[in-house]
């Protein structure tokens, strides 16, 4: 053995005289003498970590032996070693209760649209002919402010030649129907909390909703300048260019609350997968990286774009009251299409070149405009038929919850198609037509949860889970 260890073979000479050429070492059969410390190992160990530990030799043939003993008292100073294992960073991930809060925000929106849209159906849209977000914020509160406000209408455009007919009750109704879904609006606007982690968002979403009442207010005033009624040569309504305005930014604001309710809720439920069921959460993963999924993710963005377009163009209807002929079904009229010089018609050019023709009939000709809706009306549905039976032709690689939201979107689309062509049929009668524009954004939020299902969680919070998880496995090991 060698002389560093401290272990001797006492009894071979020939060991000793080899390690007595050691300049370290002088060795003889009756001593051993080394430069190395005299202190044992053992010794430092007992002196620096177990305090009151004791030694004795007990001698053992020609040999001696070291017996450590210690104190009862000191076993208790033995320092112990503690493996600690680091937990993950959490990521910046908003709980489950503020996801919540934006899916009731979200409820409020769509109550606000629909709304809205009973405003419009009614024509109590410029029953309110001042501005006053605030001093308006309450309604006339006894017979002579009733009466003053009533005295304001019959100045408008509106009273004049559509609703000079009306009684001061009924005023009173078109009037509450305006202030309620101004009201409503200005609420959810008070209530409106985000939290830092989508603060791009936010200001996005707060500059959209509160230029929702300039908006607003834009478009009732195109309703109540009789200047701009000449030019149009219209009756006293809101313009069907404003009106669409006014609708689209209330459907992005919608889908942009809800879009981030579905993320926070998608992400606290991949964080809870990961400390309950980690297998199943990996099976997702798995399944969102997979290729057909990547075509679903493209089908679904490309659903609710359609989507989105057939519901403004549906604005545009409205707007024209382009509801309110050709009430029949496939056939517009005794053909399929109108004629030619009825869709392009000359009246609606407002130059003499005649270089508008095309797109002011697209926009302004209440015939066109109804063909246009059904065009993208039909290709939505047919375009959502064609995805349904692309999931399930890949129902094993598509997430179980997206399958489900696709089923959903199937079954939306039959009852909105339903809708409108009841609405058609029976020349817009104001539930059916409210139904109908509910119906529209009840698909598009299922065009959008079908995205939403398909969307990969944020890297950092895959990082958490991975590292989590590995956490997790250290722990059994130990």
């Amino acid at each position: 053995m060698l002389s560093k260890s401290r272990f001797f073979f006492t009894k071979n000479s020939i060991v000793l005289n080899t390690l007595a050429q050691n300049k370290g070492c002088r060795l003889t059969l009756n001593q051993l003498q080394c430069n190395t410390p005299t202190k044992s190992i053992f010794s430092t160990i007992r002196s620096r970590f177990i305090p009151g530990l004791k030694t004795t030799k007990r001698p053992f043939g020609t040999r001696s032996y070291t017996i450590a003993t210690a104190d009862a008292t000191t076993i208790s100073d033995i320092p112990k070693i503690k493996l600690s294992i680091p937990k993950p960073e959490s990521p910046s991930t908003s709980p489950r209760s503020v996801g919540w809060w934006l899916v009731g925000t979200s409820g409020l929106v769509f109550a606000i649209v629909v709304i809205g849209g009973l405003t419009r159906l009614t024509e109590s849209g410029l029953s309110i002919t001042e501005w006053k977000p605030v001093t308006g914020a309450l309604p006339p509160m006894n017979q002579e402010e009733w009466l003053a406000e009533f005295d304001k209408y019959k100045e408008s455009p509106e009273f004049k030649q559509l609703n000079s007919h009306i009684s001061l009750e009924q005023f009173k109704f078109i009037y509450s129907m305006e202030w309620g879904h101004r009201q409503l609006a200005v609420f959810f606007w008070k209530s409106g909390r985000f939290t830092p982690h989508i603060t791009k968002r936010v200001i996005g979403l707060t500059g959209l909703l509160g230029l929702q009442g300039a908006i607003g207010w834009w478009m009732v005033k195109s309703g109540l300048d009789e200047e701009q009624l000449a030019e149009r040569n219209s009756k006293p309504t809101v313009s069907q260019y404003r009106l669409t305005t006014h609708l689209g930014a209330a459907f992005a604001m919608y889908l942009g609350v809800l879009w981030t309710a579905f993320e926070i809720l998608n992400e606290n439920k991949y964080i809870k997968q990961a400390k309950t069921t980690p297998e199943a959460l990996k099976t997702i993963l798995e399944q969102l990286n997979n290729p057909v999924v990547k075509k679903a993710k493209v089908i679904g963005i490309a659903l609710l774009v359609l989507t989105y377009v057939t519901a403004m163009s549906g604005g545009m209807v409205a707007g024209l009251d382009a509801g309110l002929i050709y009430n029949t079904f496939p056939h517009m009229g005794d053909d399929w299409i109108p004629n030619k010089g009825e869709l392009m018609s000359p009246v609606y050019s407002r130059k003499p070149d005649q270089s508008d023709l095309w797109w002011r009939n697209l926009l302004e000709n209440p015939t066109t405009v109804q063909l246009v809706h059904r065009i993208f009306a039909t290709t939505t549905f047919f375009a959502i038929l064609a995805a349904h039976m692309f999931v399930n032709k890949n129902k094993t690689s598509i997430p179980k919850k997206a399958k489900m939201v696709m089923h959903t979107t199937m079954g939306l689309a039959l009852l909105q198609v339903s809708l409108g062509i009841t609405t058609l049929i029976y020349l817009v009668p104001i539930p059916l037509a409210a139904a109908h524009q509910a119906g529209a954004l009840a698909l598009l939020t299922a065009s959008l949860a079908f995205s939403a299902k398909l969307k990969k969680p944020r890297p950092e919070l895959v990082s958490y889970v991975n590292n989590y998880m590995k956490s997790q496995l250290l722990k059994s090991k130990i």
